[in-house]
């Protein structure tokens, strides 16, 4: 931790040591203290839609930034001014609200250093640089593409850096991913472009360019920023739905889902098998071992059914060592012959487990039954399935690891 808080001083530090040691502000008062405020309202305003990403115990932070165009309009001095106003105001802000996290003061620090020395060397490159592009077409955009790629780059390099004294485990492949992260070139010319009409605005001193600017670009990345959550927000509902659905063992659909599915298969009027799968003599496998293996023993049941299913069939676990499934797009015969097919996988197939520290086969069957139909108003799915659970019933009566069925089509209906 010492490290750290020693890394982002000195970053500070050395900035502060380029502010100024470099010439002074740009800028005449009135156009500085103007863009001061302006540019501060803005950056302000726009923090909220930045998005934060945490790697390990860093927070980082990905936004566009307007730092370009004002170190070039005031200065490296300028800038260091702007950003410390800046950087400290939503530091405030964010102990007023008491959102703030626990290193948040030092990482204001860093923060400061990190964009002035960056954006600092851009500024000596555009100041060397900026007269040879004017040569060819549209050399004022490409010098100011290539700064941003630039700065983007120290920022990802100071900040592996930064992994490196918090005891970050980090590979150097690892590094260099981060350094040139997954951020596309048009994010990289979108960050030019706004930086390089505000620096024109500003030496024009069209400040309601630069005012409609910062609007239209704060408007395009709320929206943006409102997509982006509206996104996210139905990505954390899917998966919430997705776990209340979920048998946590199994990882199939549970029984909730099962009532939510047979109540939307009951709508339609199409051919169905529903079948119900029970494990055979399950109890003597947890008395035998103990509930680890025979959950081992569920959860390899779950995989060898899933193993055999289409996209449109169905999974669900319906009790403890019972599984239902409902089988679609079939005649009555191919469903049939996919049941036995089933019943002969799961008699040759066996699961591995450990047991007193051993590794141990565990062969195991299973009795099914199939009520195979057509779904319509006189059978509900329901009572398909009461069905398909009482052929499974006579499956094990029988002698068990048999399939007994009922093709529903040309028998007489359930009432």
């Amino acid at each position: 931790m010492l490290k750290s808080r020693l890394y982002e001083l000195s970053l500070f530090l050395t900035a502060v040591a380029i502010a100024f040691s470099s010439s002074e502000i740009l800028a005449d008062n009135t156009s500085f203290i103007t863009a001061i405020i302006v540019f501060w309202f803005f950056s302000t305003l726009y923090f909220r839609l930045r998005v934060f990403y945490k790697n390990g115990n860093t927070n980082i932070e990905y936004g566009i930034s307007y730092d370009l165009s004002f170190v070039l309009f005031a200065g490296p001095l300028g800038l260091f001014i702007l950003e410390t106003i800046y950087r400290f105001t939503v530091y405030f802000y964010r102990k007023w609200k008491k959102i703030a996290d626990p290193n948040e003061f030092f990482d204001t620090f860093y923060n400061i250093g990190t964009f002035v020395i960056t954006n600092s060397f851009v500024y000596f490159l555009f100041q060397h640089f900026h007269s040879s592009f004017q040569s060819f077409p549209f050399g004022y955009w490409v010098l100011l593409f290539i700064l941003v790629c630039i700065s983007s780059y120290i920022s990802g390099a100071i900040m592996v850096l930064l992994f490196g004294t918090i005891g970050e485990s980090i590979t150097f492949k690892e590094g260099i991913h981060f350094i040139f992260k997954d951020i596309s070139f048009l994010d990289y010319g979108k960050v030019a472009i706004t930086n390089g009409l505000l620096f024109l605005f500003l030496q024009e001193g069209k400040w309601e360019m630069i005012i409609s600017l910062f609007i239209l670009n704060y408007i395009v990345n709320l929206s943006f920023y409102s997509k982006s959550q509206s996104i996210q927000n139905k990505l954390e509902r899917d998966q919430f739905e997705q776990m209340a659905y979920t048998d946590f063992l199994t990882g199939v659909f549970n029984r909730t889902f099962m009532d939510k599915k047979m109540e939307e298969l009951n709508q339609t009027s199409e051919k169905i098998g529903i079948v119900v799968a029970d494990i055979d003599k399950f109890k003597r496998i947890n008395d035998s071992y103990n509930h680890a293996v025979g959950d081992k023993v569920i959860q390899h049941f779950a995989a060898t059914l899933k193993g055999y299913l289409s996209e449109d069939d169905y999974l669900f676990r319906s009790g403890g060592e019972e599984f239902t499934l409902c089988l679609r797009k079939r005649d009555f015969s191919e469903t049939a012959d996919l049941i036995n097919s089933i019943l002969r996988g799961v008699e040759k197939n066996s699961v591995e487990v450990e047991y007193n520290g051993e590794k141990t086969s565990i062969f195991y069957t299973a009795s099914f039954g199939l009520y195979f139909y057509k779904i319509n108003e006189l059978t509900s799915i329901e009572k398909a399935y009461i069905q398909a659970d009482e052929l499974m019933l006579q499956s094990k009566q029988r002698g068990k690891n048999q399939v007994s069925m009922v093709n529903g089509l040309i028998t007489k209906e359930l009432v």
